[in-house]
C-alpha cells in the first residue's frame, strides 16, 4: 500500500511525505493513536516508501513488491508474544526480542539502503526491555528507521518517546467504538502486567470525557467477551480484527463475572454525572476487570 492511498489521516501522511521528499527521515517514529485509526497500515506504507528503489513508494519496483508482501529482507516486524512456557499467558515484548532487534539492526541492509523495524503494541515492553530499547535508540546503527505503534505518548517511558518523532492518528468515525474497546483492553493488560503503577501511568491525565469513553469501552469489551464465550462469529464483535485477543481474554471469565462488571460500568457512568473524580472512576472499573478475571 502506498502512502497516497491512505485518505483518512491527511496530517500524518503529509508529515511523512515531507520527510521523504526532503530527505529528513528521523531514525525513530512513534505512531500514536487509538486502535483502528490506521497506525499499522500507515507504518507499512511508510516502510514500503523507505525501502522503495525510487524512495517514494512507487508500488511498482521490486522493493515495494517485497515490502507489500511482508517478505523484504530489510523489513522487520516485532509484536508481543506469550511466554514460551505458557502459550496462553500475557503477550509482551521481552528483553530477548529487543536483543534480537539490536542484532538485526547491526547487520548491513541486504537489499535496500536502510533497515526498517516496525514495533507493534510497543507499550507492551516489560521488565528490562524498555531500558534496553532506550539504549538502542540513543545510538542506532546508521540507516536504521524504527516505527513504534502506540496508543498514547505516555504508554512508554518519557525517555523513549523523547527520542522519537511523534506522528498522531485520530480515531476514524467508523472505528470509534473499536478504538475505545482497544483502549479499555490495553488498560486491563497494563494493570495485569505492571500492577498499579502501569494503570496509574495510563490514567494520569484522564478528564471526564475520556473517562466516559473508557467506561463505555469497558462496557463494550464485556459485551464482546460474552459474545466470544457464546461462540459468536467474529463479525459480531466491536472490532473483528481483535477476535484473537478477545478469545484469549474471554477464557479467563465466567458469564456471571462479566455481567457483574457490566453493572459496575453502569454504576460508574452514573457516578460520573455526579462529579466523582474521573480518574478514580476509571481505575475502579479496570480494577474490577482485572480482579474478577484473576
Amino acid at each position: 500500500m502506498a502512502l497516497e492511498t491512505i485518505r483518512d489521516q491527511p496530517r500524518a501522511v503529509e508529515l511523512l511525505r515531507r520527510a521523504l521528499e526532503g530527505g529528513r527521515v528521523a531514525h525513530a517514529y512513534a505512531f500514536v493513536g487509538p486502535s483502528g485509526s490506521g497506525r499499522m497500515t500507515t507504518a507499512r506504507a511508510f516502510a514500503q516508501a523507505l525501502l522503495c528503489e525510487t524512495g517514494r513508494g512507487c508500488a511498482r519496483c521490486r522493493g515495494c513488491a517485497l515490502a507489500a508482501g511482508g517478505t523484504h529482507p530489510d523489513l522487520h516486524a516485532l509484536a508481543p508474544t506469550p511466554p514460551d512456557s505458557n502459550p496462553k499467558g500475557a503477550r509482551a515484548i521481552r528483553i530477548g526480542a529487543i536483543r534480537e532487534l539490536e542484532r538485526q539492526a547491526s547487520l548491513r541492509p541486504a537489499l535496500a539502503g536502510a533497515r526498517v523495524f516496525v514495533v507493534d503494541e510497543a507499550d507492551r515492553m516489560t521488565g528490562e526491555a524498555p531500558q534496553a530499547f532506550l539504549k538502542f535508540l540513543e545510538e542506532p546503527p546508521p540507516g536504521t528507521v524504527v516505527i513504534l505503534v502506540l496508543p498514547g505518548v505516555r504508554a512508554v517511558p518519557a525517555t523513549v518517546i523523547s527520542r522519537c518523532q511523534v506522528v498522531r492518528f485520530q480515531a476514524r468515525e467508523a472505528g470509534r467504538a473499536a478504538a475505545v474497546v482497544g483502549e479499555a483492553l490495553a488498560l486491563v493488560e497494563a494493570a495485569r502486567a505492571d500492577g498499579a503503577p502501569g494503570l496509574f501511568r495510563r490514567t494520569e491525565r484522564v478528564d471526564r470525557d475520556k473517562a466516559e469513553a473508557l467506561i463505555d469501552g469497558a462496557w463494550l469489551l464485556c459485551r464482546d467477551l460474552l459474545l466470544a464465550r457464546a461462540g459468536a462469529p467474529a463479525a459480531l464483535l466491536t472490532d473483528p480484527g481483535r477476535a484473537g485477543d478477545v478469545a484469549v481474554e474471554a477464557a479467563r471469565w465466567t458469564d456471571h463475572a462479566l455481567l457483574a462488571v457490566i453493572e459496575a460500568c453502569r454504576t460508574a457512568r452514573e457516578t460520573l454525572i455526579n462529579n466523582v473524580t474521573p480518574r478514580l472512576t476509571v481505575e475502579t472499573v479496570i480494577d474490577r476487570l482485572v480482579v474478577r478475571a484473576a
